[in-house]
């Protein structure tokens, strides 16, 4: 599998809210950061993190227009639309940053303003 493939397979399972896919691209004590949100720590942490988040709208979709790959990064950058429970929508850019370990992520860092998610 090239690394676009593994990004575009990666970013495929969020866009699904599929958490048993995503998890399963992870470390067994991976760090899950999103935003300026506490660190969240282990695949079953995270998992159940992504849970809750799913549930809390009706969708997102990921536009990744550039991304970089070597043995222990990745970086991909682009542009988020999350589709609120009610129907509407928020666009924001986002940069996340995977640091890798045998070919899985151990640290996810995602840099997103979605401050505006919930607001009324």
């Amino acid at each position: 599998m090239t690394d676009s493939q593994w990004i575009n397979q990666l970013f495929a399972t969020i866009d699904s809210k599929d958490t048993d896919a995503f998890v399963g691209f992870l470390t067994e004590d991976a760090v899950f950061v999103f935003g300026n949100a506490q660190p969240v720590s282990g695949r079953a942490a995270i998992r159940e993190l992504l849970v809750g988040f799913f549930a809390s709208i009706r969708a997102l979709r990921h536009d990744v227009t550039d991304a970089w790959t070597l043995p222990e990064v990745a970086v991909a950058i682009g542009q988020v639309t999350y589709t609120r429970l009610d129907g509407s929508s928020l666009s924001v850019p986002f940069a996340d940053v995977l640091k890798m370990r045998q070919g899985l992520v151990s640290e996810y860092l995602i840099h997103v303003d979605a401050s505006r998610l919930y607001a009324p």
